[in-house]
């Protein structure tokens, strides 16, 4: 019998993915919490008395993330208040089958719930998007609308954070996708843990904080704690993502990880250190073909008032585009 490396005395169970030890249901349960806390706490993610709302979809990221969160909130005596926030983006047969397991979630944890919905805030459901654009920008629309929709959620919610369970796999593949795409601006800042627009307008901040607890933790191990603890969880892919590029990063990435396990930890950390060195001394490379964008200062768009460096919010331009030729729809707050 082989026995947990981190304790030796029980049976190892299991392989962890992320280093490869052998070791026992107990001792993983204690390493996969103890190392988002210390994930949480070295990066002073949140302070006492902080509003965080937990971007809930009731998938196994955003499952364990609720399920984790209240309890090292628990633990710790991190002193937050804790709500769930769901976006229904009006996909039938996928999203609003999840949302049943959110409300299940909801009950579970004793959590607060807030569902938006992308017909109350746009006046547009995904299945209504797609049956006028089709199948292969429609990610474009929906990744816009729900980042907006999650701030407009928040601060529903008098929120002080967003955390939403991007997990290492997340960041890595997106890591790759800029590289592929040669978007060195987003590139610098899409391994940073927390996101936020540091300009303001009045005095007042443009965006809630929104953070990844996840940042280093592997789906596998998330996909293994959600299974072995038995949480509730929904397991379907959205039925509109097949064509996404993010798709491709992510064959790629897994293939990768076959070959070398750190292949996920390396490709992040090799953006922090691009990160890091680019705020120091890398001189910027003109590319031929691509044209140079002048530096923009963040405002607000005069649509909506939601924050944009143009007159107009990525949103309302791809509303207008929705819309031409009927009556405007406007953006709730």
């Amino acid at each position: 019998m082989k026995l947990c490396e981190l304790c030796n005395e029980n049976r190892a169970q299991l392989k962890r993915p992320k280093t490869g030890q052998s070791i026992c249901k107990t001792c993983f349960y204690t390493v996969f919490e103890y190392e988002i806390h210390r994930t949480i706490v070295d990066n002073k993610l949140f302070k006492r008395g902080d509003r965080v709302a937990i971007g809930a979809s009731g998938g196994k990221d955003s499952t364990v993330l609720a399920h984790t969160m209240k309890l090292l909130n628990e633990r710790y005596d991190y002193g937050l208040d804790l709500f769930l926030l769901s976006i229904d983006e009006g996909i039938v047969g996928y999203r609003d089958d999840s949302l049943e397991t959110v409300r299940r979630n909801q009950q579970q944890y004793g959590l607060p719930l807030l569902i938006l919905s992308y017909e109350e805030l746009y006046g547009w459901s995904m299945d209504k998007i797609v049956k006028q654009i089709g199948t292969k920008n429609n990610c474009t629309f929906c990744g816009v609308f729900r980042r907006q929709a999650l701030d407009r959620g928040a601060a529903r919610l008098k929120a002080d954070h967003i955390v939403t369970g991007h997990n290492a796999d997340d960041v890595a593949e997106t890591v790759l996708m800029n590289l592929f795409r040669g978007d060195f601006a987003r590139l610098r800042r899409c391994t940073q843990i927390t996101t936020q627009s540091t300009e303001t307008v009045d005095a007042a901040p443009l965006a809630i904080p929104r953070s990844k607890p996840f940042k280093y933790t592997y789906e596998k191990e998330i996909v293994m704690y959600a299974y072995f603890l038995n949480l509730d969880y929904f397991s379907t892919e959205c039925t509109y993502s097949v064509e996404a590029y993010r798709g491709y990063a992510r064959v790629f990435l897994k293939d990768l990880e076959k070959i070398r396990p750190s292949a996920i930890m390396d490709i992040i950390h090799s953006g922090e250190v691009y990160q890091q060195q680019d705020s120091q001394d890398i001189v910027e490379v003109h590319i031929p073909g691509k044209h140079k964008k002048a530096p923009q200062k963040q405002g607000t768009c005069e649509k909506c008032g939601y924050i944009s460096s143009q007159k107009l919010c990525k949103a309302c331009v791809l509303l207008e585009t929705l819309n031409r030729g009927q009556p405007a729809v406007s953006i709730g707050e």
